[in-house]
């Protein structure tokens, strides 16, 4: 969108926040749905930019071909394989294998084999909530029986589990940052995603066990959950959509690296992978694509906000409050250098713009682009500033992602967990300080 010539009521331009404001504080408010707080900011953003308001059918038709509409579909149709992955038991054998080859008979190994399962299903499922909403049901048993507390879980499903978001070659974050900085994503996955991920797998781990130590006794488990039987066996079918799905996932993934597939490729990861697996399941294709939509229909209203969330950006840019932003701030980067000007902006993404993290990540970038070009900032550096500044928020409040995670661990221990979230931020932003010196 042009620069606004103009604000209703010649208002100055800083007041194009006001929509970003009112969805902050919204986005509190339990009684109001995400979908509804970003249909309000949109009209409160269009009122304040002039536009008009029954033009916005058209506004609304552009963003459908935009990278947060892209990203929302891809979000969807991860849904959509979710829920073929459950139907023909892939999840489940995949959870077994998973937790039964570490073995869960040590808190440790408890801890490690959680770890890596949350983790894994965040990264093939490319969604925090959708992986963990499929392991949770089946590995609160096993855990229960060697006595592990739901603050346990919490922590390392919220912690290790969002690691998966920053590893996989098309989730949502990576994504996205690919796009934002036009790096590959080796290089990506090189510099920011293994890099935050290898720090969080420490912490969790660590934390974990003294999350154990501390709560024992005082958290459990309700008495009523009883340990799976030992000797499970998956159905040959179900051991035939396993392989399917896992080849077809790998054959995809590395076909997609070789030749450099971008954010679009995705959406023939998850549908050709989909397709792949429910015919090793044994489904025709009407089924197969029944289940999909079924799937699919859990995540209608991310797509939609998604496809909202283009103009409210739209708005708030066209306002110039992100220009007169960057010119007030200007003074104080130039004058912090790259360390301030990295902790700043990680800072600012981490707690003042709060948000679907994607968005979070298109407007850290809209709000710094002219300071990156005036420091020559290295696109390493800027795909770390990114990914932190939009994915540390869920560990700064406890909002959607904390308490979701939370109530799938059937946790009521906000306190580890806040502990925990600022544990991992501390420490993140100190890789950020290190790189700023490095990139």
């Amino acid at each position: 969108m042009e620069a606004a010539r103009g604000l209703i009521f010649d208002l100055p331009p800083m007041v194009g926040f006001f929509p970003l404001l009112l969805y902050i504080v919204l986005a509190f408010r339990k009684d109001i749905h995400p979908v509804v707080n970003v249909i309000i900011s949109v009209l409160v953003g269009a009122i304040i930019v002039k536009q008009p308001i029954l033009g916005l059918g058209s506004v609304i038709a552009q963003s459908l071909s935009s990278f947060l509409g892209l990203v929302g579909l891809i979000i969807m149709l991860g849904s959509g394989m979710a829920g073929i992955l459950k139907k023909s038991g892939v999840a489940e054998n995949l959870v077994n294998i998973m937790m039964r080859k570490i073995g869960v008979n040590t808190p440790k190994r408890a801890v490690l084999a959680t770890m890596v399962t949350s983790c894994v299903m965040t990264l093939l499922l490319g969604t925090l909530t959708g992986g963990n909403a499929v392991i949770t049901p089946i590995v609160i048993p096993l855990l229960a029986a060697i006595n592990m507390t739901p603050s346990t879980l919490a922590a390392i499903i919220q912690s290790a589990g969002v690691t998966g978001l920053f590893i996989g070659p098309y989730t949502p974050p990576m994504v996205t940052v690919m796009k934002i900085t036009g790096l590959s994503y080796l290089e990506v996955l090189m510099y920011t995603g293994l890099p935050v991920s290898a720090i969080m797998w420490v912490i969790t781990y660590y934390f974990a066990l003294y999350t154990q130590n501390k709560t024992a006794g005082i958290y459990s488990f309700s008495a009523d959950i009883k340990a799976p039987e030992e000797d499970y066996k998956p159905s040959v079918k179900t051991v035939r959509a396993t392989w399917g799905f896992c080849l077809s996932m790998v054959f995809m993934v590395v076909y997609g690296i070789y030749n450099k597939g971008g954010a679009s490729y995705a959406l023939m990861v998850l549908a050709t992978v989909s397709v792949v697996t429910g015919f090793a399941a044994g489904y025709g294709a009407s089924r197969i694509f029944q289940e999909v939509m079924e799937g699919c229909g859990k995540f209608v209203w991310v797509f939609v906000m998604f496809i909202l969330f283009d103009p409210f950006l739209g708005f708030v840019e066209k306002s110039g409050a992100f220009q007169a932003l960057v010119d007030y701030m200007n003074p104080i980067i130039e004058s912090s250098g790259k360390l301030g000007f990295t902790l700043f902006s990680a800072a600012v993404g981490t707690w003042g713009i709060n948000g679907a993290a994607v968005a979070q990540a298109m407007m850290i970038d809209k709000v710094f682009q002219p300071t990156i070009v005036k420091l020559a900032l290295d696109m390493k550096l800027w795909s770390l500033i990114v990914l932190v500044g939009s994915q540390m928020t869920s560990f700064a409040y406890p909002g959607l992602d904390m308490v979701a995670n939370m109530g799938m661990a059937h946790s009521t221990d906000l306190k580890s967990q806040m502990k925990l979230g600022y544990i991992v931020i501390v420490s993140i932003f100190i890789l950020c300080a290190l790189a700023s010196f490095i990139y």
